[in-house]
């Protein structure tokens, strides 16, 4: 089964749970916990696809603490 392709600029509202300060730079346990895909709820298996994407993560995560 071919990965979701998501187009990340419609992706909002984003909740990022698991930061660690102390973990800093690396963030390594932050995660997605919800968030909305072109004004809609992202489901379960839509949140597992975009946390498998680290990058998208860690940008998520600067975002929040600054």
């Amino acid at each position: 089964m071919e990965a979701t392709k998501f187009n990340y600029e419609k992706i909002d509202n984003v909740m990022v749970d698991g930061i660690d300060t102390s973990d800093y730079p690396d963030f390594c346990d932050a995660y997605i916990s919800s968030a909305d895909y072109h004004g809609e709820p992202m489901t379960d298996e839509q949140l597992n696809t975009i946390n498998e994407d680290s990058e998208f993560i860690h940008n998520q995560v600067f975002e929040q603490l600054y």
